[in-house]
C-alpha cells in the first residue's frame, strides 16, 4: 500500500458507489477506512480492533459492495454476520445507502417476527445476506438459505456476539459455507474469546488496530459523579436533563426494571418526548422508538445494553450511565453512542458506593482514570435508607471477598455449632437423692414395728 489516501476517489471505488458516498456527506475517509478498505479491496482476511463510532461498517460495506457489483444468480455472495437485530437493520440501512445507484439485492434476517417474509425474498434472489447468526441458521436447517457461492463473511461485533453466546451457531455457520473465502472480523475489544475465534475464522489475516483495545474515543468528554443512593442518582438525573445543552440523551440503566422506573420519572418530570427500551419490548415498539429517536422526535432514550451497541445515531449530545455496567467492556459501547464520526460527545456516569469497585475495573480496562465531579449544589442529597446501606454494604463485602479469599467482613457466616453427634454428660447422681431415698426406708420400717 502506497501513500495514505486522502479521499474515496482513491479507492477506486466505482462510479456508482462514488456517487452515493457523496451524496452520504461522505468528505473524507476515517483512519479505519483508510486501512482497512484497501486491504480488502486486495483480498486479504482483516482483523480490525476499533471502538464504536469509528466508522467501520463503511470500511467493510464499500469494498464488498465493489466486489459484488451488480444483481446476479440466486444465492448470497456475501454475508455478514452481527449479534442484534438492531444493529442487523442499522447494516442494512448503510448498505442501501450506499447501493443506491446500483441493482445489488440485500436481505436483512433476524428474529422477532415470523420468517415468511424473508424465505419470499430469498426464492428471488439475494446479493448481499445481513443476518443474526440464530435465524441464519434456522432458515438454513428449513432449507431455503443456500451458501455455496459465498465468497466474502464478515464478523461485526465479534465481542458482543461471544458476549451473547453465539459461539455455537458461529461454528455450525463455518461448517456449512465455502472454505474459500476472505474473512473480516470486527471487535472493539481483543478478549481471550476474540482472539480464539480469530484463529478459528481468519486466515493470515492482516490486523488493523487503531488504538489499544478497549479504549475510548478522544471525542468523548467523560466524568462520574459518586452519589451515595439510587434517590441521589434520581435527582441528580432529573438535574441534569434541566439543562439545555442536553439535547439527544441516552441513559443506560442495567436491568429491565431501573429502566422502566428511571423511564417513568423522566416521563413525569422532565420536558420532552422520551422513550424505553429492553429485552421485555417488542421488536415493533423497539424499532419505533429508536427510528423516532433517530429522527429527534424523541429527546430522551432509557436503554438496557440491548441498544449499547452497533446503533449509528448521530448527534447524541450526551449518554448518562445511571448504573455502572457490570460486563466492564460495555462502557465502552454505551459512551461510544456519542462522539460518533468525529463529533463531541459527553458520558457521564453515577457510581454508587457498591459501584466504585466496577468503576475502577473500567478504569484499568481503558486505561485512563474518569474525572469525578462533585455533584451539584443543586442536586437534594437524602440520606440512605438502612435497607439500602445494608444492600451496598453486602455487596462491598463480596467484592472484598472476590479479591482476598480470607477476607472476613461484616457480613461473613458465623462460627459452626457443635456437631450434632455431641452429647452433653450425665448429670452425677447427687447425696440429696440417696439421702431422700434412706429417710423413705427408714419410714417403711417404723410403719412395720408399730403393726
Amino acid at each position: 500500500m502506497s501513500a495514505t489516501p486522502l479521499s474515496f476517489d482513491d479507492f477506486k471505488l466505482n462510479k456508482q458507489l462514488q456517487e452515493a458516498v457523496r451524496e452520504a456527506g461522505y468528505q473524507k475517509p476515517t483512519p479505519v477506512q483508510e486501512k482497512t478498505i484497501p486491504l480488502t479491496l486486495a483480498g486479504h482476511d482483516v482483523l480490525g480492533i476499533a471502538q464504536t463510532g469509528t466508522g467501520k461498517t463503511a470500511a467493510y460495506l464499500l469494498p464488498i459492495l465493489y466486489k459484488v457489483k451488480y444483481a446476479q444468480g440466486m444465492y448470497p455472495r456475501a454475508l455478514i454476520l452481527a449479534p442484534t437485530r438492531e444493529l442487523v437493520m442499522q447494516i442494512e440501512a448503510e448498505a442501501k445507502k450506499f447501493a443506491a445507484y446500483t441493482d445489488i439485492r440485500m436481505l436483512a434476517l433476524y428474529g422477532g417476527l415470523g420468517p415468511k417474509t424473508q424465505i419470499e425474498a430469498l426464492e428471488a434472489g439475494v446479493d448481499l445476506l445481513i443476518s443474526t447468526p440464530g435465524r441464519f441458521m434456522e432458515l438454513y436447517r428449513k432449507g431455503v438459505l443456500f451458501p455455496r457461492e459465498l465468497k466474502t463473511m464478515v464478523l461485526d461485533e465479534a465481542d458482543k456476539m461471544l458476549d451473547m453466546g453465539f459461539m455455537p451457531q458461529i461454528r455450525s455457520i463455518l461448517e456449512v459455507i465455502p472454505r474459500k473465502r476472505q474473512n473480516l472480523l470486527f471487535s472493539a475489544t481483543f478478549s481471550g474469546k476474540v482472539e480464539q475465534l480469530s484463529h478459528e475464522f481468519l486466515a493470515f489475516p492482516e490486523r488493523v488496530e487503531l488504538t489499544p483495545q478497549a479504549t475510548t474515543a478522544e471525542t468523548i468528554t467523560q466524568v462520574k459523579y459518586e452519589v451515595p443512593n439510587i434517590k441521589t442518582k434520581i435527582n441528580l438525573l432529573a438535574y441534569l436533563l434541566m439543562q439545555s445543552e442536553f439535547q439527544r440523551v441516552i441513559v443506560f440503566t442495567k436491568s429491565r426494571k431501573n429502566a422502566e422506573a428511571v423511564y417513568s420519572f423522566v416521563e413525569r418530570k422532565v420536558e420532552g418526548e422520551v422513550r424505553v427500551i429492553h429485552a421485555n419490548k417488542g421488536q415493533n415498539t423497539r424499532i419505533n422508538a429508536m427510528e423516532a429517536f433517530k429522527a429527534g422526535e424523541v429527546r430522551v432514550l432509557v436503554a438496557t445494553d440491548v441498544a449499547a451497541r452497533g446503533l449509528d445515531i448521530s448527534m447524541v449530545s450526551h449518554v448518562v450511565n445511571f448504573d455502572v455496567p457490570l460486563i466492564y467492556e460495555d462502557y465502552v459501547h454505551r459512551i461510544g453512542r456519542t462522539g460518533r464520526a468525529e463529533q463531541s460527545g459527553h458520558a457521564l456516569t453515577m457510581v454508587n458506593p457498591a459501584e466504585v469497585y466496577h468503576m475502577e475495573k473500567i478504569e484499568e480496562i481503558i486505561r485512563r482514570p474518569v474525572p469525578l465531579v462533585h455533584l451539584p449544589t443543586e442536586v437534594s442529597v437524602p440520606e440512605t435508607p438502612f435497607e439500602e446501606k445494608q444492600q451496598y454494604a453486602r455487596e462491598i463485602d463480596s467484592q472484598k471477598r472476590k479479591e482476598d479469599p480470607d477476607f472476613k467482613g461484616g457480613f461473613h457466616e458465623k462460627k459452626a455449632r457443635p456437631s450434632s453427634n455431641y452429647t452433653a454428660p450425665k448429670p452425677k447422681r447427687g447425696n440429696k437423692n440417696s439421702k431422700a431415698k434412706r429417710n423413705r426406708n427408714q419410714m417403711k420400717s417404723q410403719n412395720r414395728k408399730k403393726k
